[in-house]
């Protein structure tokens, strides 16, 4: 397996959460949506995880309760 360098990881997981979001109409203001899931992201990195899918989840996530969005 291949390692994939943190700076990849972190930007393949920001548009893996970015494109969801775009899709299910949750998405708001494009920078501050960018500056929140890059952070999120980031922070999730710095604490060792590496899972492409569970960091953009999780990362969604955080973003749906931050922002008021909800399950219809």
């Amino acid at each position: 397996m291949v390692d994939t360098p943190l700076s990849h990881l972190v930007e393949h997981s920001v548009q893996i959460a970015w494109e969801f979001l775009e899709r299910s109409g949750d998405l708001g203001d494009a920078a501050e949506a960018s500056q929140f899931l890059s952070h999120k992201i980031e922070q999730m990195v710095r604490n060792g995880e590496r899972s492409r899918l569970l960091l953009s989840n999780r990362a969604i996530d955080a973003y749906r309760r931050q922002f008021g969005v909800l399950d219809a």
